[in-house]
């Protein structure tokens, strides 16, 4: 291991010559739309640059998942690489990026269009590192795995695939420092709210969908929060009404609640579906409730070999580990018992924003700890 600690700094430097493979696939994978159930254009180039790269071994199962291994010396044993490959954005939004000297720019470039280049990318690393590792690298591009998603495609995946794996490492491409290797539990809810099309007059200011949706999401920010199991309900989005004198007749909330407790979890949810019925009665209106995705609480120790390896390569790096719960694909390979941890690739800002930005130069520092 010191070995190998040692020569990290090096390799960083090394991992320069890479760039124009790396940027010419970010730029490639990243203007091609990928929203959540849409991803197969995004994957076929994935799947195109990887056989391209020398890989025998790419497929895609029924999920529409990406998969290329890379064959270690001994056949036994098998590292998970996973990337989520949808972003929040339709084939409405414009998907090209302006590279600039040391920034990149565009929506969904750090999530998670670089973590998918990092996958297309890694087999021409290692080969131009002569790196020749002992485990097979198995490389997924996931499906299905924003909001709605819920996971599906790394689900799929998991149920269904023969390969026994070992550790399981899922590549965002922000933050660099990241570390996650615990899940919370968590739901996030969508409620819409829904009254006649024709509100008398006289009750103007009485009674909305906006009033009603209003009264529910008070009692929701009433509902006592624990400082211990950790908690949180963040409400994330309310929409409602259409001008200024048209009384509102459609609203909804969207919204998450986290906790370290699936007990807390559940209990804020019942809670809820009792707000709601009592709104409903009170304001004659029609709510519906939706779960759109879950996560069950969990994680590996930080004792586990595979965390204390990780804080050991980052610190030969001089990075500070960032040490975060995470909701994303490592939550569900940690529910099925493999060691796994989340990793950023690269600095990046604006998130989630159609500017958002990635700083070129820390991705060299994030290739090498990967």
């Amino acid at each position: 291991m010191n070995e190998i600690l040692e020569l990290l700094p090096e390799l960083r430097t090394q991992l320069g010559d890479i760039q124009e493979t790396l940027i010419a696939n970010l730029i490639m994978l990243s203007e091609i739309p990928s929203p959540t159930f849409e991803e197969a254009a995004r994957i076929k180039l994935l799947q195109q640059r990887l056989l391209e790269s020398g890989l025998q071994n790419v497929s895609s199962d029924e999920a529409g998942n990406g998969v290329g291994i890379i064959p270690g010396k001994d056949p036994k044993r098998n590292i998970l690489l996973v990337a989520h490959a949808d972003t929040v954005y339709s084939e409405k939004s414009d998907h090209a990026l302006s590279v600039l000297t040391d920034e990149i720019k565009g929506p969904g470039v750090a999530d998670n269009s670089l973590g998918m280049a990092v996958l297309a990318t890694l087999p021409n690393m290692l080969e131009k590192l002569g790196i020749k590792l002992k485990s097979n690298l198995v490389l997924l591009s996931s499906t299905k795995g924003l909001g709605r998603g819920n996971l599906d495609g790394l689900r799929f995946f998991m149920e269904n695939n023969s390969i026994p794996f070992d550790a399981g490492i899922c590549i965002e491409g922000a933050q660099l420092g990241r570390l996650s290797y615990t899940a919370e539990g968590m739901f996030r809810g969508h409620i819409s709210c829904t009254l006649p099309e024709v509100l008398d007059w006289q009750k103007a200011g009485q009674n909305s969908a906006i009033i009603a949706l209003n009264d529910v999401i008070n009692r929701i920010l009433e509902i006592p929060i624990p400082r211990r199991p950790r908690t949180t309900v963040v409400l994330g989005a309310v929409r409602g009404g259409k001008s200024y004198n048209v009384m509102a007749t459609r609203s909804s909330l969207r919204f998450e609640v986290r906790s370290e407790s699936a007990e807390m979890v559940e209990s804020i949810r019942s809670r809820i579906d009792d707000i709601i019925a009592d709104a409903a009665s009170t304001h004659s209106a029609d709510f519906e409730f939706n779960v759109v995705s879950s996560r069950e609480p969990g994680g590996i120790d930080v004792s586990h070999p595979l965390v204390k390896c990780c804080r050991q390569v980052m610190e030969s790096l001089d990075l500070t580990p960032t040490i975060r719960p995470s909701m994303s694909e490592v939550s569900e390979l940690i529910a099925r018992g493999l060691p796994a941890v989340t990793l950023g690739i690269t600095e990046a800002s604006n998130l989630h924003d159609l500017n958002e930005t990635i700083r070129i130069q820390p991705i060299y520092t994030g290739l090498a700890q990967l």
